[in-house]
Order: C-alpha cells, then sequence, then structure tokens
C-alpha cells in the first residue's frame, strides 16, 4: 500500500498513488459489500481532491448518485439490520459491528431487541428494503425515535434518505481510513 507519513500521524493511505486493485481492497468496503462503487470511481479517473476523506467521498458519492435505482436499492438492501439475526450470529462486516456495538446495539434487552425487531419487520414491509441509518455515535432512543419517524416517509423520500444515510456511514468510514489533516487533503 503506498502510504505518505508526517511526524505526528500513522502510515496513511494516498489514494491517488494507489493502483486499482489496492485501491478496491482499502477503499471498497467503505460501502458495505459494494466494491463496485470504488471499482467505479477508481475507473473514472480520481480528482486531485481523493487523498482527502472529504474529496474521495465526493468521488465515491458521485459514483452512487449516477447509479441506476436498482443498483442503490441493491446496495440499501446490501446492509445488515440494525441488532438483526445477523448481529446476533456475529455475521457482520467488521465496520458495521463496530458501529452497531459503539450504539450499544450489541447489548440489548429483551424488550429493546424485540422492539429493533418489530421496527424492522414493519420498515421492510412498508418499504420493500431495509432500513439503513449512520448509527455511530448515536443513542438507541434516538435510532428508534429515526425508526418512528421515518416509518412516516413515502417511498420516494425513504429511498433518498437510506441513500443520504449511506453516504454518511461512508463519510465516516473514510475518515478513520483518511483523517481531514491528511498530507495533500
Amino acid at each position: 500500500m503506498t502510504t505518505s507519513r508526517k511526524p505526528d500521524l500513522p502510515d496513511l493511505p494516498v489514494p491517488t498513488a494507489m493502483d486499482r486493485a489496492t485501491f478496491v481492497a482499502t477503499f471498497g468496503p467503505v460501502f458495505e459489500h459494494s466494491p463496485w462503487i470504488a471499482e467505479a470511481a477508481f475507473d473514472r479517473g480520481l480528482p486531485s481532491d481523493a487523498d482527502s476523506a472529504q474529496g474521495l467521498h465526493r468521488a465515491l458519492c458521485a459514483v452512487l448518485r449516477a447509479a441506476p435505482a436498482g443498483r442503490q436499492r441493491a446496495l440499501i438492501e446490501a446492509h445488515p439490520d440494525l441488532a438483526g439475526r445477523l448481529a446476533r450470529a456475529g455475521g457482520l462486516t467488521a465496520d458495521s459491528a463496530k458501529e452497531q456495538a459503539s450504539a450499544g446495539l450489541d447489548q440489548l434487552t429483551d424488550d429493546e431487541r424485540s422492539r429493533f425487531l418489530a421496527l424492522n419487520a414493519a420498515y421492510r414491509a412498508r418499504f420493500g428494503f431495509r432500513f439503513v441509518m449512520a448509527i455511530k455515535g448515536r443513542t438507541k432512543p434516538e435510532i428508534l425515535a429515526a425508526f418512528d419517524r421515518r416509518l412516516a416517509n413515502d417511498p420516494a423520500l425513504e429511498h433518498t434518505t437510506a441513500l443520504a444515510e449511506i453516504e454518511q456511514i461512508a463519510l465516516l468510514r473514510l475518515q478513520d481510513l483518511l483523517p481531514a489533516d491528511h498530507p495533500g487533503g
């Protein structure tokens, strides 16, 4: 992996200096089970500001926004249910497991788990896809309130909202990989 070093920072990836395989291996997981976004961003040519979290985020989100609705919906479906069966079985990606744990979703009471499962089912019945929310730094009550609020949305608005949440998840993950004061960023 091509890296850059500042005295006060660990080695950091430099996206514009990577070959395609390294770029996709490093940034493909930023969008849950959807390396096609990193592949397409690389193939389009990375802008000079892509060595920062914000710049790379813009390049990746441009690919997502240009994707057909079916591909966007598949990306929404690639995300796990919050506090769902996959989480209980230990089948989440490392990023998703860390994010759900940060919100306390790995330590639910039986009543809380039942509420999350019921909301996941109601959401899927209403919209036909999974509820997605950037939960890093959020509390269980905030997440439950968002479920309740978003269940009132119309399907088109909720599709847009889910994509915006996915973009926020990606930004948070990129900020973990590429701090704002990255050299060249």
